[in-house]
């Protein structure tokens, strides 16, 4: 049997044993075979065989023609139909001889677009068991070619972005494991995410059983000791069978007993570990135990479901908690928007008196993973003090963060480190004086206009000072955008933060105030049609436009407010003002609303009289202490909005940023130091600082931006995650039947969804119901057409909810899945007080 060798023709040997292969040839023999000869390399048991190198499917396409241009059945036809040349059919006739005269084997396809690092494409091409004879081992490796263009196979390619034309086909033949058990494991649970259990499914006679789900296999969970941690038995009504002479049949079974004993899961870990071991990654594999009692690993790829763990060098179980999440960004950071994060907080964390050795490393709670930002908060979670403020903080911002901390407070791993509350407030009470918090809150309470006007100075001051500055080198650029955070645009946001934190203290103490601790939903209505709100005025202004406006009054808009973006606090996004396809969209879509009743000026007009009625009752309703409500509501309505300008503040710096980037960049791609200018963006700023050393990141570079792209694709982001991998909102138990979250806009709305998981060119009719995954700025011109809203992220003073609560909108928030359980078209309702939704 050859390895590959050229022979006197140009033509290669197209069949290579198992055992010479490794994970260096995936493109000669597809990633099922590559991995199967490095287990094989490693020591593990693996049943013998070959491959049938995607050499000969070339050869094959030379008989056919280019079978990616027909449609796939035509192109199945095709494969199936055609006459193997007679020398390729003599080496596969030839090593499946080798294996032993009639021998029964699995014939399996191996496609090169397989278990790559984000798609494991399993069950995408065609397995064939129990061949016995030449002719049947050539028909089945013809099949396994005609299944890479099965319709499933092709739509799963074309979901993950691979080019048709670029993928070939090997075919894996082994000796067949006349197996007693078989089934599936996991070296980590795919479900939890935890990588020290072990999940296996196992069921009586051949694998595929399970593999097809025509069985309730047993169920066990296994700890990396072998420990049992769960068991659950299936019915296993039926198992799959070789057949004497080729061929599978089903069998009837009658069995109450678990088919693995203790001892054999053990066996069976401990193999699995040995697979995981070699690649340095979690493992999804199949199994076979053989009636001599012999494990058999029939396959292994890697787990592409996991959510990878945050970067830690601290010891010990670590609690994470996404910042994404916290502020609406599904997507990934770009590694200078990662940078920029870091630098901001790193600056702000000085400020508060936090030891940052150096601004750029952020404080030392930050961390990220799979381009996303975790911050650590395994201390607070073990202090009585972060026990009772956390929570609250959550309910605030992602109300469904703040159950599932609650949740970990009762786990033992996370006791409590001291029970005194004293030197913790302390700490915080001094932290609160040196940022001049208490004077400043109280201010703002006093004089609430006066305070006002000097937090839109303080944004107007950062709007100047970081300015580009003409003249400037590149290394000076690189030491002005640090400035720009630790010198300009920190400590004048620190300024402003008092009024917003002491505006939400008074909010949250007004139900106590009026004397009705029921009236949350009541207070609430009183932040309707806010005034002083940054965004509310930005999304109004572009509704004026959009009814009356022209393209002068646009291009005063971008001059205004082109820094935002939508994922705009990730420094590495296009702002409007570079591309202000997104503004031109929403502007389409309001244009398309000819009911008045719909206009976003009278539905904020109608907010600010239904708030302001709202104000009236709650203080008929305190009686003497109506005078106090009054003011106090007054007085949230003079501040409220001024909750958008902090962040509004930190967009405008990222955007400045941003500018002196492109100029990094534009020097550097004109030294060749990087392709092109916009690469500087996946670089960080030290390695930016290297790159104009001349220090090539071009690879680096190229790497990056194929993570970054892959990335985009996540649908799912963890809102919490432990440093073990476990997703402790996974460990919680569902309600059947309801989509739950938390209330964020009161009212009750029924109409059509509409799923929209990226702004950029998204309709929105009026009246229906936005579904999303999580909101920014960059998201809010759609509210004005929204008849309500259902996000997975959030809380009830998230973004998303204010804005809402600001265009008098039902809306639910923290509902996990919603932009997979709800479908565009459904009819739904939602009820903005309870939190629940409704699907027709």
């Amino acid at each position: 049997m050859s390895t590959g060798k050229q022979r006197g023709t140009s033509r290669r040997e197209v069949v290579v044993d198992l055992a010479a292969l490794d994970g260096t040839m995936g493109e000669l023999v597809g990633g099922k075979a590559a991995n199967l000869g490095e287990l094989i390399n490693a020591g593990i048991p693996v049943p013998p065989g070959f491959c049938v190198t995607t050499d000969a499917y070339r050869r094959m396409i030379e008989v056919t023609g280019p079978v990616h241009q027909h449609e796939p059945a035509a192109a199945r036809e095709m494969l199936c139909t055609a006459t193997v040349p007679a020398d390729l059919a003599e080496q596969i006739g030839s090593a499946y001889r080798a294996l032993g005269e009639d021998v029964p084997v699995a014939v399996r396809s191996s496609a090169t677009a397989e278990d790559l690092p984000n798609a494991s494409f399993a069950g995408q091409q065609d397995t064939y068991l129990n061949v016995v004879g030449t002719d049947a081992v050539l028909d089945a490796v013809r099949r396994c070619w005609a299944s890479l263009w099965t319709d499933r196979a092709v739509s799963y390619r074309d979901s993950n972005d691979i080019d048709q034309s670029t993928v070939h086909l090997a075919v894996v033949v082994q000796r067949m494991v006349d197996a007693e058990v078989a089934g599936v494991m996991f070296t980590a649970n795919p479900v939890t995410g935890t990588r020290s259990e072990f999940v296996v499914d196992a069921s009586p006679g051949l694998g595929e059983a399970v593999v097809s789900g025509a069985v309730n296999p047993d169920h066990f969970v296994v700890a990396a000791d072998g420990r049992v941690l769960d068991r659950r038995i299936g019915d296993k009504h039926m198992a799959i069978r070789s057949r004497a002479g080729g061929g599978t049949e089903h069998v009837e079974l009658s069995t109450e007993d678990y088919c693995l004993t203790d001892a054999q899961l053990k066996q069976l870990v401990e193999l699995g570990k040995r697979a995981q071991d070699h690649y340095g990654s979690p493992q999804d594999t199949e199994w076979a135990l053989d009636s001599d009692g012999t494990l058999w690993l029939t396959q292994s790829r890697p787990i592409t479901t996991l959510y990878p763990i945050p970067e830690s060098t601290r010891d010990g179980l670590r609690a994470y908690f996404s910042a994404n999440v916290a502020q609406g960004v599904f997507a990934p950071f770009t590694p200078a928007g990662l940078a920029g994060m870091q630098l901001a907080m790193g600056a702000g964390a000085r400020r508060a008196g936090i030891p940052v050795a150096d601004p750029l490393d952020g404080p030392p709670i930050f961390t990220h993973s799979a381009g996303r930002i975790y911050v650590d908060i395994t201390t607070a979670l073990r202090n009585p003090v972060g026990r009772t403020f956390i929570p609250r903080l959550f309910g605030m911002m992602e109300a469904r963060s703040a159950e599932i901390f609650q949740q970990l407070t009762e786990d033992p791993r996370f006791a409590l480190t001291t029970t005194k509350r004293g030197p913790t407030l302390r700490k915080l009470v001094k932290t609160a004086v040196r940022l001049g918090a208490p004077p400043r809150a109280a201010h703002a309470l006093l004089r609430p206009e006066t305070v006002r006007a000097n937090a839109f100075r303080h944004a107007e001051e950062i709007d100047q000072l970081t300015r580009t500055r003409p003249g400037l080198t590149a290394e000076q650029r690189l030491d002005f955008i640090t400035r720009i955070f630790t010198d300009i645009t920190i400590p004048r946001v620190v300024r402003i933060m008092p009024v917003v934190l002491g505006t939400f203290a008074l909010i949250a103490t007004m139900p106590k105030i009026i004397g009705d601790p029921g009236s949350v939903d009541d207070v609430r209505v009183v932040l309707k049609g806010m005034p002083h709100n940054v965004t509310t005025e930005m999304d109004l202004e572009l509704w004026r436009i959009a009814k009356h406006g022209s393209d002068g009054d646009l291009d005063r808009f971008l001059a205004k407010y082109g820094h935002r973006a939508v994922a705009e606090i990730d420094l590495g996004v296009p702002r409007w003002s570079e591309d202000p396809a997104h503004v031109r969209g929403m502007i389409a879509n309001y244009r398309r609303v000819d009911d008045p009743e719909w206009a976003a000026d009278k539905q904020f007009e109608k907010g600010v009289a239904e708030a302001e009625a709202m104000i009236e009752e709650l203080a008929r309703r305190a009686g003497r202490r109506g005078g106090l409500v009054r003011a106090a509501l007054r007085r949230i309505r003079a501040l409220a909005g001024v909750r958008e300008l902090p962040k509004y503040c930190l967009v405008l710096a990222f955007a400045r940023v941003r500018e002196q980037l492109k100029l990094v960049g534009a020097e550097l791609a004109s030294s060749g130091t990087i392709a092109t200018a916009d690469d500087v963006f996946f670089l960080d700023f030290r390695e930016a600082r290297e790159a104009l050393q001349g220090k090539d990141f071009t690879a680096l570079i190229a790497e990056r931006r194929s993570d970054y792209e892959r990335e985009r694709r996540r649908r799912h982001v963890p809102r919490m995650l432990l440093s073990d991998g476990t997703e402790p909102e996974a460990l919680g138990a569902a309600v059947d039947g309801a989509l739950c979250g938390t209330g964020a806009s009161p009212g009750t709305v029924t109409g059509v969804a509409r799923v929209i998981l990226d702004p950029v060119g998204a309709e929105l009719h009026p009246g229906e119901i936005l579904v999303a995954p999580s909101t920014d700025p960059g998201w809010t011109p759609l509210f004005l057409t929204a008849g309500g809203l259902v996000m997975e992220m959030g809380g009830p003073n998230s973004h998303g909810a204010v804005v809402a609560r600001e265009y008098g909108i039902p809306a639910v928030v923290g509902v996990a899945r919603a932009t997979q359980e709800i479908v565009t078209g459904q009819t739904i309702t939602v009820h903005g007080s309870s939190g629940s939704v409704e699907v027709s």
